[in-house]
């Protein structure tokens, strides 16, 4: 970086604390927080990834086997099985187009079901693709498919038989995981990250789902106690914002831009973030050696 692009500054960060730091446009300045639970979600894979002021509990990260191309994998299956005319070879494409489109995360499957079934006009939509070998339209009806979708991250035995948690009690056994005096904190700050977290209504339902978790316990501990202990609530909050996609470049940039003010000279006179900064100069001083080195805690030596 600072051979080949001639960089002023190198700041080596973790994904998930910048996925923190981008949930800040969602929150007063006085709320801004590094400490919180990161739910990162891709194509390829979830990690839960629990950060106390900025610096990552790496022993308790859990790693969920379901994500973005899961849920494609598994709505491609569906179609197949309903026989509804797509070409073979767009078969995946088509699941994945469709994913993107019209899926959502519902708050009970059963009720869900029940509303298709009672109103198939107001909730079933038509895809219309383009045959790529004879250029011929196709159409096909998205049904069911709309949520059962994503609903394998609440019910992940839908589409692997080898994994049975959902992903709110990943999150909960992720937290209880952590010291005790950072689980409160991680509870109130769930950020969500990643193109497979956009579903509509995802952090709603993962919010319900781990307050169900939490007040269950909460419940089984007053009555081990014979009603003499009563827990004090927990605060559950799952973080949503318009960047949510992005979120680890858009964390990234949000740091970067942080400044000091200074009073004498009345203006922003130095990037705040440039202090923590791997500078050229040491660079050049010290060798590559530097990264190896938080710039936090010192010079080098």
């Amino acid at each position: 970086m600072f051979e080949s692009f001639n960089v002023p500054g190198l700041y080596i960060a973790v994904q998930a604390v910048l996925a923190l730091a981008a949930s800040w446009t969602s929150r007063q300045v006085g709320e801004r927080t590094l400490t919180g639970i990161v739910i990162d979600s891709g194509d390829g894979v979830t990690h839960a990834i629990p950060v106390a002021e900025g610096y990552v509990i790496g022993s308790c990260i859990k790693h969920i086997p379901i994500a973005g191309r899961d849920i494609t994998y598994f709505m491609q299956q569906l179609l197949r099985e309903r026989e509804v005319g797509i070409p073979p070879e767009q078969s995946l494409e088509t699941a994945k187009a469709i994913k993107e489109k019209y899926c959502y995360i519902c708050p009970d499957i059963v009720k869900e079901f029940a509303k298709y079934d009672v109103d198939p006009q107001k909730w079933i939509r038509q895809y219309t693709g383009i045959n790529a070998v004879n250029q011929k339209k196709f159409i096909i009806d998205v049904g069911y498919e709309r949520f059962l979708g994503p609903e394998i991250f609440f019910h992940p035995e839908f589409a692997n038989p080898d994994f049975m948690e959902s992903i709110s009690d990943v999150v909960d056994e992720v937290i209880q995981n952590c010291p005790i005096d950072v689980r409160r904190p991680l509870y109130k700050n769930v950020v969500l990250s990643g193109g497979s977290t956009m579903f509509r209504d995802f952090g709603r339902r993962l919010q319900r789902d781990l307050k169900r978790v939490v007040d269950a316990r909460l419940r089984l501990s007053e009555e081990l106690s014979g009603g003499r202990i009563k827990p004090k609530p927990v605060e559950v909050q799952v973080i949503t914002h318009h960047m949510q996609r992005y979120a680890v470049w858009f964390g990234g940039s949000m740091l970067a831009s942080t400044s000091v003010h200074a009073p004498s000279a009345g203006c922003l006179v130095q990037p705040e973030f440039f202090q923590v900064c791997h500078t050229k100069k040491d660079y050049e001083e010290y060798g590559p050696t530097i990264c190896r080195h938080n710039p936090v805690f010192g010079v080098m030596s």
